[in-house]
Formats: structure tokens, sequence, C-alpha cells
């Protein structure tokens, strides 16, 4: 990987019809449904009345895994998902034409044996107005490309938690098929459903999305915090620390604030962090 060439990449431009399927699934993918009468959660399931939900941001007019694509010539199946944060800058509806718009933001290299970390941002506007809707900014580990180049820092520093036991708490069950489920909102990446894809990339089984996980969070927040009002979270950032096995039970741990909530996720079968440092504004 060279620094410059890295930098100079154009990523595709990518346009999404914003339909009312695209956002029943996501739904469907991040746990809404479980209880198919719960008024709160039936806003993001039932057309009459649809809403996105917020964490929807991260995929939304989505270039798909342009990682993989072989001019860039990256060693895409060791490729880990460190980092995500969105912000909301207006309503996003279903209906709404999108355009997204993806650039290379930095590189972080650790050197030749140990990778390099890069970080990119989307912005998504609506087609029509060219209102700015929403900003993704992800942190990607290219764990078999370092040595290219590149000293950038991060787009965010790293949110601390608070240094006592969290106020509340919420649970949900990952499904076993919940990979396959949220694949289908974009990320097509094979690690989370190939299993020699996955062995490959030193992991027993494919494991949940990152932005699965992240989607889970954003669920448990809203449950707890909001009353499944997602419009109040106008933004969110996460670290991720392990990967997750469908399957698992997810914890998220908050620490609410007078406008936020701080928070960090937990796979409580194995008793490990799986999102830190996360934070989210609220309304």
């Amino acid at each position: 990987m060279n620094y410059e060439r890295m930098m100079a990449l154009s990523i595709p431009q990518a346009r999404q019809a914003l339909s009312d399927d695209a956002c029943i699934l996501y739904a469907l993918g991040t746990g809404f449904g479980r209880d198919p009468t719960h008024e709160g959660q039936l806003r993001y399931l039932y057309e009459e009345g649809l809403r996105v939900l917020p964490t929807m941001a991260n995929i939304l007019a989505h270039p798909g895994f342009w990682l993989r694509n072989p001019e860039f010539d990256l060693d895409w199946k060791r490729v880990l998902h460190l980092a995500q944060a969105f912000t909301i800058h207006r309503p996003i509806e279903p209906g709404q034409r999108l355009i997204g718009r993806s650039r290379i933001i930095g590189i972080n290299d650790k050197g030749p044996a140990k990778g390099a970390i890069l970080f990119t941002r989307r912005e998504v506007e609506a087609e029509d107005s060219k209102d700015l809707l929403c900003t993704a900014e992800q942190t990607t580990m290219l764990r078999g490309d370092g040595g290219g180049g590149g000293d950038d820092p991060p787009p965010r520093p790293i949110h601390p938690l608070p240094d006592r036991l969290p106020d509340r708490h919420h649970d949900l069950a990952i499904p076993l098929d919940a990979a396959l489920i949220y694949r289908l909102s974009g990320d097509r990446n094979p690690l989370h459903i190939d299993p020699e894809v996955a062995r490959q990339a030193g992991f027993e089984r494919p494991i949940l999305h990152g932005m699965c996980t992240m989607g889970y969070a954003g669920h448990s927040l809203m449950a707890t915090l909001c009353d499944y009002e997602g419009e109040r979270i106008r933004s969110m950032q996460v670290r991720f620390t392990a990967p997750v096995w469908p399957g698992e039970t997810l914890r998220t741990e908050m620490w609410p604030q007078r406008k936020g909530v701080s928070f960090r996720t937990r796979a409580l079968e194995r008793d490990v962090i799986v999102l830190d440092n996360g934070y989210a504004d609220l309304d």
C-alpha cells in the first residue's frame, strides 16, 4: 500500500432510493420486531408512518465493500472495523433519494508487520434539495497492508467512560441468523457468512458485523432512554473492541448525562467488552 496513491483514490459515489423495504429490513437486522405488537418498535417496521432508525445513517448510500476491489491491491480478508461514528444533520425519511460521497481522510501506518489504520468519511445528501443529511466516519484496520506511510491522526478523540459502575443497562439476545439478515442491508463482506473466509481471517466461524452490533447498542439506548423515539439520537460513536458471535447476549451499559449518554456493550456469555468508549448525543 502506498500512502499517496491511497489518498488520491476516488471511492465510487453511491446513490440510493430509500425504500420502505430497506428501512424495515435494517430494523429487523438490528433486533426490532421481537415483540411484534410493541408500539415503539412498530414505528420502524410498519410502512404506515414508517421512521428511519438513527443508526441507519451508518449505511445510507454506502459504496459497498470497495476495499475488495483488485485495483486497490489490499489484503481485504484481513480487514477489521475498529471504530464508527455518525452525525445526523437533518431528518432522514423513507422515500428520499440519496447521494453518498466517500473519501479517505487519513492513514496511520503502523509498520510493515503491523498493518495500517484507514480513516474514511461519507457525506450523504438529499438528491433533490442537496441538503446534507448525515455524515459517517469509519476507522478500519488493514492488518496486511502496513509499511506504505502515513501518520495522520484519527478524526475524533476516544471518548472516556466514567470510572464507576453503570447507572442503567439493557440486554438484547442476538439470534443465530443475525449476520445473514444484516448483510442484506448492504455489507456483503464474506467474513460474516463464509466459514472458510472467517478461518483465513483468524476466526473460528463468521462473526457479526460491527455496525450490526452498533445497531443493537442503538436499539438498547432507544429502549432505555428514548422511549423508542429514535430522532432523539443526533450522533453516536463507538470503538469495536472484540468480535461478536451470533447467538450471544449483548448488554449495553449506560451512564446518562444531561444531554447525552456514555455507554459500552458487553457479550454476557464471555464477559467481554465488544463496544467501548461509546457516546451518543440526545435531544
